[in-house]
């Protein structure tokens, strides 16, 4: 039996957040990882998505910019493209087992499962521990239809090393507008295929149809309120999708993006009596289960709050801080969300108003000033939302440049700035913060 005194399961963002200030306070910390070291983030998820926008932003600049300075639209490379991000997720796994390593942490590659409260099996390994943190993340998951083997996830999209002719993406969540605009603008004939005639529910329905108003203008189609119940290939090999109204949709590569599941098979959660629940393990104000000394944090856990990269990392360090003597239940600050479109949704904060508690809400059409006007954008707008005394409270943005100034925005909600706190600052000219004043 190998003794420790905690354990993480997971290597992600999450369990790199817990185990590193463990092993700095003097713990002696193990890190099981079945998959690749430093999870969905580096490897498949939020930063080679980014790489890819990097060069989509590239070409919506100068496209913006046509006849006031440039002639040519640039065409982007896929294979280069592709190239490029592997420079970034290619060294991720050594990179992050070896910063592991060098500080002092145990890496075991395996599939951990309970055996006990308290020990956990890792291949021919037994690892017993005084606390064990579950930080293994979730994955793609695929609708349960006919035919589902033949349709695609977001990992296989981020692996394509030639882009399809034509592309489908069904559903219509945030992980459908980035990768479909990332398709279309390299080049790919796309569709989006959703249930209702609601995508992005989560965000301002009157930006998200802005938003898909702009997509639309930039080629990408949209089918509503379509059930997809089967998946064949036609006799072009070609992937045939059926609706439930007898209708029929076709393309080279279907991406499903209809879920995200859980990560917990194989752990054997059943033996200790760990309760889960649909959307993952269920948690405590202090990210402990029923089971006291077994935490879990980040996207295996069931939750309202977003499940994002960053919100995991600020899990991780709450429940090493707990561990360590933390006495407090977590307190998350706001946290802003984007949609790496283009253009780009963000929001943060309380984004409808409630008239009964005297908020108000205002739209405002930022497409003239010269932030955006100097880039000629095609559209700029921010709705904000303030409470009685007129403190802005939260707010939503839709731009090419959404995703820094819903930072901006959150920041001065965190910290109770008003535009007087605002004008007694001198911020850099012109640029997103020296706009400030003018929106809080």
């Amino acid at each position: 039996m190998e003794k420790f005194d905690v354990i993480v399961i997971g290597s992600g963002v999450g369990g790199m957040a817990c185990a590193n200030p463990l092993q700095n306070a003097g713990k002696k910390v193990a890190v099981v990882e079945m998959d690749l070291w430093g999870g969905t983030c580096p490897n498949r998820g939020c930063d080679p998505k980014k790489v890819l926008i990097g060069a989509v932003e590239a070409k919506t600049q100068v496209r913006q910019l046509q006849g006031k300075g440039f002639n040519n639209q640039p065409k982007i490379d896929w294979p280069q493209l592709m190239a490029f991000k592997k420079t970034f997720t290619d060294p991720a796994p050594e990179s992050f087992q070896r910063s592991l390593n060098t500080a002092g942490i145990e890496t075991i590659k395996g599939q951990a499962s309970f055996v006990s409260q308290d020990t956990l099996r890792v291949g021919t390994r037994q690892l017993q521990a005084k606390d064990i943190i579950i930080a293994t993340g979730q994955r793609p998951s695929l609708p349960e239809i006919p035919g589902a083997e033949l349709l695609h996830t977001s990992t296989d999209f981020l692996s394509l090393s030639t882009l399809p002719h034509e592309m489908i993406f069904l559903g219509a969540g945030y992980i459908t507008f980035e990768l479909a605009t990332i398709a279309a603008a390299c080049g790919s004939q796309v569709t989006i295929i959703h249930h209702n005639n609601r995508p992005l529910k989560a965000f301002d329905e009157m930006l998200v149809q802005e938003m898909t108003t702009q997509m639309t203008a930039k080629g990408i189609k949209f089918e509503w309120d379509t059930e997809i119940t089967a998946a064949l290939t036609d006799d072009n090999n070609r992937v045939q999708l059926r609706t439930d109204d007898e209708k029929s949709y076709t393309a080279d590569y279907v991406v499903a993006a209809t879920g995200r599941i859980p990560n917990i098979e194989g752990l054997s959660l059943e033996k200790v009596g760990v309760a889960v629940n649909r959307g993952g393990i269920a948690v405590d104000e202090f990210l402990q289960t029923n089971v006291s000394h077994i935490y879990a944090c980040g996207d295996v856990v069931a939750k309202r709050r977003p499940k994002l990269t960053p919100v995991a990392t600020f899990e991780g360090s709450y429940v090493a801080s707990r561990i360590l003597g933390e006495t407090a239940a977590i307190n998350y600050p706001l946290i802003p969300t984007i949609v790496y479109g283009s253009p780009k949704l963000a929001e943060t904060g309380q984004t409808i108003a409630n008239p009964d508690a005297g908020e108000t809400e205002t739209v405002m059409d930022l497409t003239q000033w010269f932030t955006y006007r100097r880039v000629n954008e095609d559209i700029a707008k921010v709705k904000l939302v303030k409470n009685t005394e007129g403190m802005l409270i939260g707010a939503s943005v839709l731009s090419e440049r959404a995703d820094d100034m819903i930072n901006y925005l959150t920041f001065c909600i965190q910290q109770k700035l008003t535009t007087e706190d605002l004008t007694k600052m001198i911020m850099g000219y012109p640029t997103l913060a020296s706009d400030l004043s003018y929106l809080v």
